[in-house]
């Protein structure tokens, strides 16, 4: 069975048949989903979702793009209550983005900063937003090595790869190793540890093959699997399998509730 551990199932393009699509996911072995949070808003209505569906987990945090929201104790106090329900399983998905730069880069770090230990204050895992910011975000989790760490859309080198995982820290990968164009993540999951690996869509973004293009949802992570057996040599099974146990174990999930 599948876990998707990345997704934005609250997203406005999901309104329309947010329910047909999560009720359809069983059928393609699609058992869980974590629902990771982009601001305050989207952190409330994931605690919604996870309260409506079973097997539906989700994250509460700020993404770098929103770091202007977080200013102080009163956001990190609603985060903080947020985090308390029994389905919220991490903060995130937060980090640094370069590539769009709306936010100032300061802004950004401090934000990060805040977050990171109100995951420490929590024992909660982190969910790490990276895009063009390597460096800087690896020079920011130096001082956090004690927590869970997973880089979501895994996007990096294979030496960034192999420094993260020296530090502990897991990776997740989406449709984007399914594109033809894409080099760096597949040479990443062939090398990288089993038990470091997760799966994940971010839709309604990055739809693999042959869907590139279009809205992204978790039913196509199978997908990401698949593409994954193919580089380790091995059956798609047998990645559901791992990764399933590598996302319960990262997200400390003991439940047995599925969709």
């Amino acid at each position: 069975m599948f876990f998707d551990t990345h997704a934005h199932l609250d997203d406005k393009q999901f309104d329309l048949d947010r329910e047909e699509l999560i009720a359809s996911f069983p059928e393609v072995g699609v058992t869980r989903v974590l629902n990771a949070a982009c601001d305050l808003a989207s952190s409330r209505e994931i605690v919604n979702l996870t309260r409506k569906y079973r097997g539906i987990f989700g994250s509460v945090g700020v993404h770098p793009n929103a770091a202007e929201e977080l200013k102080g104790d009163a956001e990190l106090d609603l985060l903080r209550t947020l985090s308390k329900e029994k389905k919220i399983c991490a903060i995130g998905e937060i980090g640094l983005d370069y590539y769009w730069d709306d936010v100032p880069r300061e802004v950004q770090k401090t934000a990060f900063r805040m977050q990171l230990d109100l995951a420490r204050e929590l024992s909660l895992p982190v969910i790490i937003h990276d895009r063009d910011a390597h460096e800087d975000c690896l020079n920011i989790l130096r001082d956090y090595t004690d927590l869970s760490v997973v880089f979501h859309c895994y996007s990096g080198s294979l030496e960034f790869a192999k420094i993260l995982i020296d530090l502990g820290f897991y990776l997740s990968f989406t449709g984007v190793i399914t594109f033809k164009n894409a080099k760096a993540a597949p040479s990443v999951v062939e090398w990288a540890p089993h038990d470091r690996i997760m799966i994940e869509t971010d839709c309604p973004y990055l739809a693999p093959i042959p869907y590139r293009g279009k809205r992204n949802h978790s039913g196509y992570v199978p997908l990401v699997a698949q593409k994954i057996a193919e580089l380790w040599g091995t059956s798609v099974e047998e990645v559901a399998r791992i990764t399933t146990e590598n996302g319960l174990r990262f997200f400390q999930i003991t439940s047995d509730e599925t969709l």
